[in-house]
Order: C-alpha cells, then sequence, then structure tokens
C-alpha cells in the first residue's frame, strides 16, 4: 500500500496474511482444548481462569502481530496502532541517513537475521515477515547504499504453510479432545 502526500510517498508493509493466520492458528489449537480438559479432569484451575488467560493471551499475541513497517524518503520505521502502542510495543524509527551498516547476527535454530546499526551504535531489527519483503530490502538498499544482495527472509512461506497444515490437523485433534471431554 503507498500512501501519497505533497512531498513524499510512503509505502507501507503489513505482516505477510499467511504467517499472521498460521501462528493465530496454532495459538488457538494449543490453547483450546485446555478449559474443557481442565473441566473434565477437576483441574485445581478454574475453566473460567483458564478462558481469561487464553483470551488476554490471544490478544497480546494479535497485537504483535498488527505490526506495520512504513518507509519514505526520510526513514524506516516499525509502528503499531495506537491501542497497542500505548500499553505495550511503541515501535522505532530510524532516518536513512542515521543508517551506517546492516549486520547479520545467527539466530539459535541457524537462521539470519539483521540489524541496522544506527550511526551511534544502536541496533534495530529488521523486520523480516513482512508481505513484499523483497521490495523491503530493494527500498533499503536504494536509500541507505548497503549491499542487499543475500538479505533473505529468515522463514520462506512453505514453511509456514507447512506449518498451517500440521495446525489444522492438531485443530481435528483438538476436535475430537473436546467432544470427548465433554462427553465423560
Amino acid at each position: 500500500m503507498t500512501v501519497n502526500s505533497a512531498n513524499t510517498s510512503a509505502c507501507i508493509f503489513r505482516l505477510s496474511p499467511l504467517i499472521r493466520l498460521t501462528l493465530l492458528s496454532l495459538y488457538i489449537a494449543l490453547t483450546l482444548p485446555l478449559p474443557f480438559l481442565a473441566q473434565a479432569t477437576d483441574a485445581p484451575t478454574p475453566p473460567t481462569l483458564l478462558w481469561v488467560g487464553i483470551c488476554i493471551g490471544f490478544l497480546g499475541l494479535y497485537a504483535v502481530l498488527t505490526e506495520r513497517v512504513i518507509v519514505d524518503d526520510q526513514s524506516i520505521q516499525v509502528t503499531y496502532p495506537t491501542w497497542v502502542s500505548r500499553f505495550w510495543r511503541k515501535g522505532w524509527s530510524l532516518p536513512w541517513s542515521e543508517i551506517k551498516q546492516l549486520k547479520p547476527r545467527s539466530t539459535g535454530q541457524g537462521g539470519l537475521v539483521y540489524y541496522f546499526l544506527s550511526q551511534d551504535g544502536k541496533a534495530y531489527l529488521l523486520p523480516m515477515r513482512v508481505a513484499g519483503f523483497a521490495r523491503l530490502v530493494n527500498i533499503v538498499q536504494a536509500k541507505t547504499g548497503i549491499d542487499t544482495t543475500d538479505v533473505r527472509p529468515l522463514a520462506q512461506p512453505w514453511m509456514y504453510v507447512i506449518l498451517l497444515g500440521c495446525t489444522l490437523l492438531l485443530l481435528l485433534i483438538d476436535a475430537w479432545t473436546i467432544t470427548t471431554a465433554l462427553a465423560s
């Protein structure tokens, strides 16, 4: 999505819908049976408390997944809707002129993430799960002059498709678990 004003144009990159759907579905699949199982087993934790916790957790996850990256002629910024930034995540903004380099770092799982290093030595994580990541990286290269040829997303879309398939299978098992718990 592009927003035009008098002198500048901004590009807005949102989190990939595939990633958002997969992570929200996985959260539901992992937590949905818990209140039913607590009731069926007379667990010491009341189902109502579990429902409250599940709803708060879902809201927190949804808030994180509302991240947007906005790039314009002056800067790159990571933002969140007002309701998120007011209570939890503030986001950041970095002028193109302040970016010294893009530094790769290994993750614990063997992947690579990239950080912008500013002139004053602060590090800002390059958002890698946005729809249109290749376009975002091209804009970064054009605005900073940093070679981004080797910058790739942390996870490929096919990985999220597989995870979504496993999540759907888990939801089927959840349906059986909930039905069994209600019947007992």
